[in-house]
């Protein structure tokens, strides 16, 4: 409920993320015209590590194609040890 006029909102999660994008690309704009050179040099530092991390390529999550699609060979020994293993389970 907002305090001042009593009314109730809700927003779904689209609209939520939409206003939270928006509210932080105004404040960029509003840091960079106003406080270019005024950030302590350590809040400096860690924006410029920041920036830099944001250009750096992260590792994938999710494995390439050739690595999904190789096999380690088969041992023919463990293979027969498991199978086995599995029929006498199923007995």
């Amino acid at each position: 409920m907002l305090a001042r006029t009593g009314v109730n909102m809700q927003i779904d999660a689209d609209h939520s993320r939409a206003i939270s994008l928006e509210i932080g690309e105004r404040l960029g704009e509003l840091m960079r015209r106003d406080a270019a050179g005024e950030l302590p040099a350590r809040l400096r530092d860690l924006m410029e590590r920041l920036a830099e991390a944001d250009r750096e390529t992260s590792p994938s999550l999710v494995p390439c194609l050739e690595e999904m699609t190789q096999q380690a060979p088969i041992d023919p020994e463990k293979e027969s040890s498991a199978r086995e293993s599995f029929d006498q389970q199923s007995a």
